[in-house]
């Protein structure tokens, strides 16, 4: 627990150029927007039959492209979003104007653990997150999944689509040298060699061994917390939909 206060800057990765232009984040990593789509889909299905509901809770929004399609799924349900970046925060209030006029988006800037902290137990109905627990490092992260098992009710639902690496390491290798191959194509192409480089930084931060977040490791991790019925739905290289609910 005495390291936590100095996990906090694992949050600081989306300032300055990257949040600028993090559209460009679509044309380094298409996954990226389709997993945001599929986190959306994933929680309106998961919704259908049950009660609407009352408290619903966005880890990371950014620029806001999961956020719309969590509010798409949560048809008039309110949603709380937050982010620690206030350049992330200031795209995704122009970005989501209209949700936020009808008062069904709330948009908080606070880092991940402090919010959770302060919110009362079970008093969550469903927390969903799409490509920011992999910037944590790994003790933030497991105070992270602790906190979000404590606040969610009984019932309650943990979606996250994110960057689980693959446990075959040479696999995984293999996958984020092809990846890093697109970034030098993007920006070669579009002559923005500055981004690329703040790109290339970040995708060795993600990938440092403090942070790289494997997926056997990562699904026993939410078991050991108390996660129930933790389960793959999707996977797309090094990008998986991984979902949990608390009993």
């Amino acid at each position: 627990m005495n390291a936590i206060p100095n996990l906090h800057t694992a949050e600081r990765l989306f300032s300055g150029a990257i949040a600028e232009e993090y559209e460009k984040l679509k044309l380094i990593c298409p996954a990226a927007a389709e997993m945001s789509r599929r986190v959306g889909e994933f929680m309106a299905e998961w919704l259908r039959g049950r009660a609407v509901p009352d408290s619903v809770l966005e880890l990371g929004c950014g620029t806001g492209v999961t956020t719309a399609a969590l509010l798409a799924a949560l048809g008039e349900a309110p949603l709380t979003a937050i982010d620690s970046e206030p350049a992330m925060l200031a795209q995704a209030r122009a970005n989501l104007a209209p949700w936020i006029e009808a008062g069904r988006l709330r948009l908080v800037e606070n880092d991940a653990l402090s919010f959770l902290r302060a919110q009362a137990d079970g008093s969550v109905d469903i927390i969903a997150s799409a490509f920011t627990l992999h910037n944590f490092m790994d003790g933030y992260r497991s105070e992270v999944l602790r906190e979000i098992f404590r606040v969610l009710k009984p019932g309650g639902l943990f979606v996250n689509g994110d960057r689980y690496g693959l446990d075959d390491t040479l696999e995984h290798t293999r996958l984020i040298q092809e990846e890093v191959k697109q970034y030098f194509k993007v920006f070669r192409d579009l002559n923005r060699i500055d981004l690329l480089e703040h790109w290339i930084v970040h995708l060795f931060s993600d990938e440092s061994p403090d942070r790289v977040m494997r997926l056997a490791p990562a699904l026993e991790s939410m078991a050991e917390i108390g996660y129930q019925a933790v389960t793959v739905h999707y996977r797309n290289e090094v990008n998986a939909l991984v979902s949990g609910v608390k009993l």
